[in-house]
């Protein structure tokens, strides 16, 4: 989208205008969808739920919007992240049970992330480290979560994130170690709950 274009949907927005709504949705409706399939997994039929949470979530916020800390596709793209998130939170909640699956998927996220690695291919594909992994960013502050999803989900390179949050290559890359340290306390801290049986809440 063109910056005239996204600085009319964003005054809109602020001001509360329906049109302005339409146009987000008829701009954005595409590309939050293929961006919450390729975390959940392009067959979930539970994309569509996650999706329409983006936008309700995104609706309620968009007078906060504010296009100097980046662009509406950027802040879309964090509300769909953290909705992702919130929903493995609510099932891994709903099934009460955070000790079933492969025990490997405990050391096999924390050396991805607290070691800044590449996601594991064959552990990442399962469905319980991708479960055991969204839970717990669930849990980190927002911009932890956010920043920890845009590297390692959607692939964003160091100079990418520091454009986006208007911050030096230094500052992010210090950012992310220590996300990266909050998700391994925070992984570890469940599995080992888990693995032992006992609530870790």
């Amino acid at each position: 989208m063109d910056p005239a274009a996204e600085q009319t949907i964003a005054r809109g927005l602020r001001e509360g205008r329906s049109d302005a709504w339409q146009a987000l949705y008829d701009a954005y409706a595409r590309p939050v969808w293929q961006a919450v399939a390729r975390q959940m997994g392009a067959t979930s039929g539970e994309v569509a739920d996650v999706v329409q949470e983006t936008f309700l979530a995104a609706a309620r916020s968009a007078r906060q919007f504010d296009p100097a800390r980046g662009s509406l596709a950027m802040w879309l793209g964090g509300i769909a992240r953290r909705q992702v998130a919130l929903h493995f939170r609510r099932r891994r909640h709903a099934a009460g049970d955070r000790a079933s699956g492969d025990g490997a998927a405990g050391p096999a996220a924390i050396r991805w992330l607290a070691d800044g690695q590449p996601a594991p291919g064959e552990a990442a594909a399962r469905k319980e480290l991708a479960g055991r992994v969204s839970a717990a960013l669930a849990e980190l502050p927002l911009d932890y979560e956010s920043l920890l999803r845009a590297k390692y989900f959607d692939g964003a390179s160091v100079v990418d994130l520091a454009g986006q949050e208007a911050s030096s290559e230094t500052a992010v890359r210090s950012k992310l170690a220590r996300a990266r340290r909050a998700f391994r306390d925070v992984f570890l801290r469940d599995y080992e709950g888990s693995a032992a049986g006992t609530p870790t809440e």
